[in-house]
Protein backbone atom coordinates (compact mmCIF):
# COMPACT_ATOMS: atom_id res chain seq x y z
CA UNK A 1 0.00 0.00 0.00
CA UNK A 2 1.19 3.47 -1.14
CA UNK A 3 1.65 6.37 1.70
CA UNK A 4 -1.52 8.12 2.32
CA UNK A 5 -3.60 4.95 1.15
CA UNK A 6 -6.82 4.60 2.68
CA UNK A 7 -7.98 1.53 4.58
CA UNK A 8 -9.97 -1.06 2.89
CA UNK A 9 -13.17 -0.38 4.09
CA UNK A 10 -15.93 -3.43 4.98
CA UNK A 11 -19.25 -2.44 5.39
CA UNK A 12 -21.87 -3.75 3.64
CA UNK A 13 -19.67 -5.76 1.10
CA UNK A 14 -18.65 -8.93 1.18
CA UNK A 15 -16.65 -10.06 4.16
CA UNK A 16 -18.81 -8.02 6.25
CA UNK A 17 -22.70 -6.43 6.13
CA UNK A 18 -25.98 -6.60 8.38
CA UNK A 19 -24.86 -8.75 10.86
CA UNK A 20 -27.95 -9.68 13.99
CA UNK A 21 -28.46 -6.67 16.66
CA UNK A 22 -30.45 -6.98 20.05
CA UNK A 23 -33.91 -8.51 20.00
CA UNK A 24 -33.40 -9.32 16.05
CA UNK A 25 -32.96 -6.63 14.61
CA UNK A 26 -30.19 -6.38 12.14
CA UNK A 27 -27.63 -3.56 12.16
CA UNK A 28 -24.48 -2.69 9.85
CA UNK A 29 -21.41 -3.46 11.88
CA UNK A 30 -18.55 -1.45 9.99
CA UNK A 31 -14.92 -3.89 9.71
CA UNK A 32 -12.11 -3.23 7.81
CA UNK A 33 -9.68 -5.91 6.63
CA UNK A 34 -5.94 -6.99 7.45
CA UNK A 35 -3.38 -4.90 5.03
CA UNK A 36 -0.06 -5.65 5.72
CA UNK A 37 1.17 -4.44 9.48
CA UNK A 38 -1.53 -2.10 9.60
CA UNK A 39 -3.81 -3.80 12.29
CA UNK A 40 -3.76 -0.82 14.53
CA UNK A 41 -5.26 1.40 11.97
CA UNK A 42 -7.71 -1.40 11.22
CA UNK A 43 -8.16 -1.99 14.76
CA UNK A 44 -8.82 1.79 15.78
CA UNK A 45 -11.10 2.55 12.99
CA UNK A 46 -13.31 -1.02 13.71
CA UNK A 47 -13.58 0.31 17.40
CA UNK A 48 -14.54 3.76 16.12
CA UNK A 49 -17.07 2.00 13.52
CA UNK A 50 -16.37 4.83 11.07
CA UNK A 51 -14.82 4.38 7.85
CA UNK A 52 -11.11 6.61 7.60
CA UNK A 53 -11.82 8.25 11.64
CA UNK A 54 -7.83 7.35 11.45
CA UNK A 55 -5.51 7.17 8.20
CA UNK A 56 -2.61 5.80 7.85
CA UNK A 57 -1.40 9.78 7.42
CA UNK A 58 -2.67 10.59 10.95
CA UNK A 59 -0.76 8.04 12.70
CA UNK A 60 2.40 8.31 10.62
CA UNK A 61 2.29 11.82 11.95
CA UNK A 62 1.77 10.87 15.68
CA UNK A 63 4.80 8.12 15.26
CA UNK A 64 6.77 11.38 13.79
CA UNK A 65 5.64 12.95 16.47
CA UNK A 66 6.92 10.88 19.01
CA UNK A 67 10.09 9.46 17.73
CA UNK A 68 10.46 13.97 18.15
CA UNK A 69 10.08 13.76 21.70
CA UNK A 70 11.99 10.32 21.90
CA UNK A 71 14.87 11.05 24.27
CA UNK A 72 16.71 8.22 22.51
CA UNK A 73 16.47 9.39 19.07
CA UNK A 74 20.18 10.24 18.57
CA UNK A 75 20.57 6.45 19.20
CA UNK A 76 19.31 6.04 15.46
CA UNK A 77 21.18 3.62 13.09
CA UNK A 78 20.48 3.84 8.97
CA UNK A 79 17.83 1.20 9.48
CA UNK A 80 16.19 3.52 11.74
CA UNK A 81 14.67 5.57 8.31
CA UNK A 82 12.62 2.38 8.13
CA UNK A 83 12.24 0.45 10.80
CA UNK A 84 11.35 3.73 13.39
CA UNK A 85 10.79 3.17 17.33
CA UNK A 86 6.67 3.59 17.06
CA UNK A 87 6.36 2.29 13.39
CA UNK A 88 7.94 0.78 10.87
CA UNK A 89 7.78 3.13 7.49
CA UNK A 90 7.12 0.80 4.99
CA UNK A 91 4.22 -1.63 6.62
CA UNK A 92 2.77 0.41 9.45
CA UNK A 93 3.23 -1.58 12.93
CA UNK A 94 2.60 0.79 14.75
CA UNK A 95 2.90 0.80 18.47
CA UNK A 96 0.74 1.45 21.60
CA UNK A 97 2.33 4.77 22.38
CA UNK A 98 0.43 5.17 18.50
CA UNK A 99 -2.06 3.71 19.84
CA UNK A 100 -2.74 5.62 23.06
CA UNK A 101 -2.26 9.47 21.71
CA UNK A 102 -4.57 8.91 18.68
CA UNK A 103 -7.38 7.82 20.50
CA UNK A 104 -6.60 10.87 22.93
CA UNK A 105 -6.99 12.84 19.98
CA UNK A 106 -10.45 11.85 19.82
CA UNK A 107 -11.04 12.67 23.42
CA UNK A 108 -10.58 8.78 24.54
CA UNK A 109 -8.98 7.54 27.61
CA UNK A 110 -6.89 4.12 27.46
CA UNK A 111 -6.76 2.51 30.79
CA UNK A 112 -4.22 -0.48 30.89
CA UNK A 113 -5.97 -3.66 32.34
CA UNK A 114 -4.33 -5.12 35.25
CA UNK A 115 -3.97 -9.06 33.97
CA UNK A 116 -3.72 -9.92 37.51
CA UNK A 117 -7.23 -9.03 37.77
CA UNK A 118 -8.70 -10.74 35.37
CA UNK A 119 -11.03 -9.67 32.40
CA UNK A 120 -14.61 -9.95 34.89
CA UNK A 121 -13.05 -6.79 36.91
CA UNK A 122 -14.03 -4.77 33.71
CA UNK A 123 -17.77 -2.67 33.86
CA UNK A 124 -18.69 -4.64 30.73
CA UNK A 125 -21.97 -2.08 30.81
CA UNK A 126 -20.01 1.26 32.29
CA UNK A 127 -21.83 4.30 29.88
CA UNK A 128 -18.34 5.44 29.34
CA UNK A 129 -16.87 2.25 28.39
CA UNK A 130 -16.05 2.31 24.04
CA UNK A 131 -14.48 -0.54 23.69
CA UNK A 132 -11.54 -2.47 24.19
CA UNK A 133 -8.50 -3.15 22.36
CA UNK A 134 -6.23 -6.25 22.99
CA UNK A 135 -2.62 -6.55 21.55
CA UNK A 136 -2.00 -10.19 21.29
CA UNK A 137 1.23 -12.42 19.88
CA UNK A 138 1.07 -13.91 16.67
CA UNK A 139 2.93 -16.30 14.82
CA UNK A 140 2.99 -16.69 10.91
CA UNK A 141 4.67 -18.51 8.00
CA UNK A 142 4.60 -21.68 10.19
CA UNK A 143 6.28 -20.19 13.43
CA UNK A 144 9.29 -18.17 11.38
CA UNK A 145 7.62 -14.84 11.92
CA UNK A 146 6.71 -13.91 15.01
CA UNK A 147 4.59 -10.19 16.24
CA UNK A 148 2.05 -8.95 17.72
CA UNK A 149 -1.23 -8.07 16.28
CA UNK A 150 -4.25 -5.69 17.63
CA UNK A 151 -7.23 -6.54 17.91
CA UNK A 152 -10.99 -4.34 18.47
CA UNK A 153 -13.54 -5.80 21.08
CA UNK A 154 -16.95 -3.32 21.21
CA UNK A 155 -20.67 -3.65 21.58
CA UNK A 156 -22.37 -2.72 19.06
CA UNK A 157 -26.79 -1.98 20.23
CA UNK A 158 -26.15 -4.23 22.97
CA UNK A 159 -24.26 -7.03 20.61
CA UNK A 160 -20.41 -7.59 21.32
CA UNK A 161 -18.38 -8.34 18.46
CA UNK A 162 -14.52 -9.25 17.73
CA UNK A 163 -13.64 -7.36 15.43
CA UNK A 164 -10.76 -8.68 14.26
CA UNK A 165 -9.24 -7.18 11.23
CA UNK A 166 -7.67 -10.97 10.51
CA UNK A 167 -11.27 -12.24 10.66
CA UNK A 168 -12.99 -12.59 7.06
CA UNK A 169 -16.11 -10.82 9.10
CA UNK A 170 -17.34 -9.56 12.45
CA UNK A 171 -17.10 -12.29 14.72
CA UNK A 172 -20.27 -11.72 16.96
CA UNK A 173 -20.48 -13.07 21.01
CA UNK A 174 -23.10 -15.13 22.26
CA UNK A 175 -22.90 -13.02 25.13
CA UNK A 176 -20.58 -10.81 27.70
CA UNK A 177 -19.58 -14.12 29.95
CA UNK A 178 -18.38 -15.39 26.10
CA UNK A 179 -16.63 -12.09 26.02
CA UNK A 180 -14.59 -12.41 29.44
CA UNK A 181 -14.16 -15.56 28.68
CA UNK A 182 -12.17 -14.59 25.39
CA UNK A 183 -10.01 -11.72 26.77
CA UNK A 184 -9.26 -14.10 29.74
CA UNK A 185 -7.95 -16.08 27.15
CA UNK A 186 -6.10 -13.91 25.35
CA UNK A 187 -4.11 -12.24 28.57
CA UNK A 188 -3.24 -16.32 29.54
CA UNK A 189 -1.31 -16.35 26.20
CA UNK A 190 0.21 -12.97 26.43
CA UNK A 191 -2.35 -10.63 25.57
CA UNK A 192 -2.02 -7.03 26.19
CA UNK A 193 -5.88 -5.30 27.25
CA UNK A 194 -6.33 -1.67 27.18
CA UNK A 195 -9.72 -0.53 27.86
CA UNK A 196 -10.96 2.75 26.10
CA UNK A 197 -13.22 5.02 27.46
CA UNK A 198 -15.08 8.27 26.83
CA UNK A 199 -13.16 10.96 28.79
CA UNK A 200 -14.61 13.84 30.71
Amino acid sequence: MEPGAKSEAKQGEAGSGAVGGSGGSSSKVYHERQRLQFCLLHALNNLMQEKECFTRAELDRIAGNLVLSDPNKDQWTPLSFIFRPHHNVLTGNYDVNVLITALEARKKKVVWHDRRKGASSIDMDGEALVGLMINVPIRRFRGLWTGRHWVAIRSIDGVWFNLDSDLSEPKQFKDKENVIAFLDSSLSQGGELMVVLQDE
